[in-house]
């Protein structure tokens, strides 16, 4: 079973999408977009760890990128 979330807030969303790992477990791919007067930003990423489940892939790809977000928008990181 494939889980996925999504959360979004104003100007800003965080997707997240697990798969089956290829040595067992999950993985989550996560993609960002935040809108501003400066321009579009989005980037898609796969999650570095592997988890057991895929509860704990979805919810710790939700986390990853919220803090992407965070650094986009106070400008913290520039991509």
């Amino acid at each position: 079973m494939t889980l996925s979330a999504n959360v979004q807030q104003g100007t800003w969303s965080v997707s997240v999408q697990t798969d089956a790992a290829q040595d067992g477990g999950y993985q989550a791919t996560i993609h960002v977009r935040h809108t501003s007067p400066n321009g579009d930003f989005e980037h898609g990423f796969r999650h570095e760890r592997v988890f057991a489940t895929e509860r704990d892939a979805v919810l710790e790809g939700l986390r990853e990128g919220m803090t992407w977000i965070a650094l986009k928008s106070t400008k913290t990181i520039a991509v």
